[in-house]
């Protein structure tokens, strides 16, 4: 008798099966690294620091709960609330900065009519690559008051040598640019690889209307990277929010504490007063903050696209 097609199992290679299990297994092992790693590093002191903002732990010894008294000191904490207002203060004028910067310097190199720039791509990119500490010393020798280069060509020029570092205010902006220096390379590549990617179609149909760069800029890039924009922003507002390096090289808070930010505040208090616990309730301030800059900034943006 003759068995029927039906009748017959006709199981898949060996090689084969063991691929797809190779395939399937890989991706897990990386998977689960990933996640041991996560909780081990961000979950876990996360747990530790929430726990530690309801003691008043001094990083010696023992530690009691205190409850929400870690927090309600905070709300009468005058240096606190510098703290925060030079930090609000120092995001505002870092991030409209960092975002017009990036996003003309992508929108001049993606140009037909640029020459050379992938050696200026790389030009800007470079400031990125540095250490915060080597930029904030680069920038501290550049705008010292008693031996930087500008008071000095100030001088040579018959102008009077400016108080970068004992003005406050003058203090903070130079900390602005010279961060805005170093991260524009980042969000540079983020506009570059957007603006590349809207079709070049729109700014030749755009042309035939009678459009000029201007306008095809306004009309046509921002609202096609408007993605690439909100990505820009959220990540420049984070940044600022817990800068620390380049603060700590440049200034050191100064002059006195009046450039003192969240993060400085929170070492300080933390590590040099030995008031873990209390840092520790700071540090979920500033990150219930950041949480809500993100929430507020989707929102926005979610608004935006539904238009």
């Amino acid at each position: 008798m003759t068995k029927r097609a039906s009748d017959v199992s006709v199981s898949p290679p060996k090689s084969r099966s063991k691929s797809r299990s190779k395939y399937t297994l890989a991706p897990l092992v990386l998977i689960a690294a990933n996640v041991v790693l996560f909780a081990l590093f961000f979950i876990w002191p996360a747990v530790i620091g929430l726990v530690y903002s309801f003691t008043n732990y001094t990083g010696i010894g023992s530690f009691q709960f205190v409850g929400l008294d870690n927090y309600q000191k905070l709300l009468g904490d005058s240096t606190f609330y510098d703290a925060t207002t030079r930090t609000l203060l120092y995001t505002v004028l870092f991030v409209p900065l960092n975002f017009v910067l990036s996003l003309v310097i992508a929108n001049v190199l993606v140009s037909k009519h640029a020459k050379g720039a992938s050696v200026a791509r790389l030009f800007f990119f470079i400031p990125w690559l540095l250490s915060p500490i080597i930029v904030g010393v680069l920038w501290r020798w550049l705008f010292g008051e008693n031996f930087g280069l500008v008071n000095y060509f100030i001088e040579k020029l018959g102008g009077s040598a400016v108080p970068w570092q004992s003005n406050e205010d003058l203090s903070l902006l130079v900390v602005v640019v010279a961060a805005s220096w170093a991260w524009t390379g980042f969000s540079m590549l983020l506009f570059i690889a957007a603006i590349k990617n809207v079709p070049t179609s729109y700014y030749e149909a755009a042309s035939l209307d009678g459009a000029g760069p201007w306008r095809q800029f306004i009309s046509i890039t921002l609202p096609s990277i408007a993605p690439t924009s909100f990505i820009v922003i959220l990540l420049n507002t984070i940044h600022a929010m817990k800068e620390y390096a380049v603060f700590a090289s440049l200034n050191n808070g100064g002059p006195g504490t009046s450039n003192n930010l969240l993060v400085q505040y929170i070492y300080q208090t933390g590590f040099k007063s030995g008031q873990i616990g209390y840092a520790s309730a700071a540090s979920f301030v500033l990150m219930l903050i950041l949480m809500g800059v993100a929430i507020i900034q989707m929102m926005v943006n979610r608004r935006v696209e539904n238009r």
